[in-house]
């Protein structure tokens, strides 16, 4: 196999970006069969080893790869987009798809088979309408603090509600704000991202999208808008790191929630 190649005409294209959490099959890349190569056809055996090696790698992946870690075991300047883009319109035809979340890639079950799959699924616990409100500020407006949440929402949010996203593993404690009493603030995982099929925070719907969903009243006031969350997790100017004892204080109730699961085994 040789290094540093690019697909050429034939092999692949300069893929478009790919939509978040859907399967890439409006593109119009190349149909590939690996397993009907010609041996004497180098060129072609090395593609169809790279496909195979980056099928294996999706495969055994508990959680999105990113074309980083996929780069790291095929050749140098190997075109992974290019790559990714065969896989994804091959797929699109499975009944797993290829597609982005979480800024990485992964294996789903195709979306029109996730009723038959679900059948006899354990259920998942689902949220409280309160718990949804919260988890909607938190991904919008992170880095957040309750207090911010609850001027946000105009009622009170109980630790029991925080307590319940923290246990989801979609919400994460940031740190802490640098302001009176020094409170904590709320961001959400990668988790999240993966739950809901995102390959970033920005591709939460706008403010047109929820309209047209119709999950905002259409008597939306003048100035309305929504803001546009950031992916960056570092902390900002006005955060702090939060003290390991305070955090061992705020992770309680999930090492309480862990244990509860473990005794019920």
């Amino acid at each position: 196999m040789n290094g540093g190649r690019r697909l050429e005409e034939g092999e692949g294209r300069e893929p478009e970006e790919v939509e978040a959490g859907a399967p890439a099959s409006r593109r119009a890349a190349p149909r590939l069969d690996l397993f009907d190569v010609r041996p004497d056809d180098e060129r072609a055996v090395a593609l169809a080893r790279d496909l195979r090696i980056i099928e294996a790698l999706l495969f055994t992946a508990a959680a999105p790869i990113d074309s980083a870690a996929i780069a790291a075991r095929l050749p140098e300047k190997t075109d992974i987009r290019a790559l990714m883009d065969i896989l994804a319109a091959d797929y699109a035809r499975r009944g797993v798809n290829l597609v982005r979340v979480a800024g990485g890639w992964m294996l789903r079950t195709a979306p029109d088979l996730a009723a038959v799959v679900s059948q006899g699924a354990v259920e998942t616990r689902k949220l409280s309408r309160a718990a949804v409100e919260v988890l909607a500020i938190i991904a919008y407006h992170q880095p957040v603090t309750r207090a911010e949440i609850e001027d946000i929402r105009g009622v009170s949010t109980s630790k029991g509600t925080l307590d319940v996203l923290l246990e989801s593993g979609w919400v994460r404690l940031r740190g802490r704000r640098k302001a009176p009493g020094r409170p904590v603030t709320y961001g959400t995982t990668p988790a999240f991202l993966v739950h809901f099929g995102l390959d970033a925070l920005q591709d939460l719907p706008g403010l047109d999208e929820l309209r047209g969903a119709g999950l905002l009243d259409g008597r939306i006031p003048a100035g309305f808008s929504i803001p546009l969350p950031s992916d960056d997790s570092t902390l900002r100017d006005d955060e702090e790191p939060l003290e390991k004892e305070s955090l061992d204080l705020a992770l309680a109730p999930l090492l309480d929630y862990a244990e509860r699961d473990e005794e019920e085994e």
